[in-house]
């Protein structure tokens, strides 16, 4: 009985999309006061910022992370190297943001939440995004990965040994098969403009998780800003449903501080999940007294489905 109590209550899930060395005390804060259950890091903290991810790990409230390509910036993009403000055969500044997260990094591993009959699955972690094979070094030499198809092996090896009847997934960039005009959710908007940039072993590890049976209520990731590159008209589609029911989230509003009249406003993502459904996805802007002010409701479902 106390099991079905636990999982008939909604949970309130906080997506954090790329923060880029915004994040502040007040995020924490703001966690606190918005009453969530669990908060989720899509990655790219910084340039390898080693102290806001000290900050991150130290927020008491369950979470879980991956990291992205600017995670690794100074050490696995040549131009990064160059400019890489500290001596790489003396420190190693992707290992401490590992060693900070510990068991909260879920790439290419999964963590648990009995409590909620839930397990968080990560991704491939530092992913650039698109079909190319990018950050070869970083995934071989720490993960032994050399290509797509072991990343989607190693992926689904952490689903096969999930315990929760509910999987999450939580990657840097999305999965491939979102769409390839630029607004959608993974959709290039770079020049040439349009195609699929989302992570094809993403993909292949959710569709054999839909095959060993698994129920993924959400899969929620970023990298791909919603202000698009090639024009201010449109914003990128950040939410997308699949026939399964699964809600694709891309929570990469960014800048995710802003500044109006000296008042600082940070966003956060929102999603309710109830009974292993997710129920709505919002948008929610906390303004200085830790109040929310705006709210963009992404998704709902009709309460005849739940």
């Amino acid at each position: 009985m106390t099991s079905q109590k636990k999982q008939s209550k909604t949970l309130k899930i906080a997506v954090v999309g790329d923060i880029h060395d915004q994040w502040e005390v007040d995020d924490a804060i703001a966690l606190k006061s918005l009453g969530v259950d669990l908060v989720l890091f899509v990655g790219d903290f910084g340039n390898e910022s080693v102290e806001v991810v000290k900050a991150i790990a130290s927020i008491d409230i369950p979470k879980a992370a991956i990291m992205g390509n600017h995670d690794a910036w100074y050490t696995a993009t040549e131009w990064g190297r160059k400019k890489c403000p500290y001596d790489r055969s003396q420190e190693d500044w992707v290992q401490e943001q590992l060693d900070l997260l510990g068991a909260a990094h879920v790439g290419y591993s999964k963590l648990e939440f009995p409590e909620w009959n839930l397990t968080v699955v990560g991704g491939r972690p530092f992913s650039w995004g698109g079909p190319e094979w990018r950050f070869a070094d970083i995934c071989k030499e720490r993960y032994g990965v050399t290509d797509m198809e072991e990343s989607a092996a190693k992926i689904t090896a952490a689903v096969k040994s999930a315990a929760g009847d509910a999987v999450i997934f939580l990657g840097h960039n999305g999965p491939s098969g979102l769409g390839d005009r630029p607004e959608d959710p993974c959709g290039k908007d770079w020049h040439p403009i349009g195609g699929d940039f989302g992570d094809p072993d993403f993909a292949e590890a959710i569709s054999q998780t839909i095959n060993l049976g698994k129920t993924i209520p959400l899969v929620t990731f970023g990298h791909m800003h919603h202000t698009l590159r090639h024009t201010k008209k449109v914003l990128r589609t950040s939410v997308f449903r699949s026939p399964e029911g699964t809600i694709y989230l891309n929570a990469a509003s960014v800048p995710r501080i802003v500044e109006n009249d000296g008042h600082k406003q940070r966003n956060f993502s929102i999603v309710n999940l109830e009974a292993g459904v997710v129920t709505q996805a919002a948008l929610v802007w906390v303004g200085q007294d830790l109040q929310v002010i705006s709210e963009e409701i992404l998704y709902e479902l009709s309460p005849s489905k739940l």
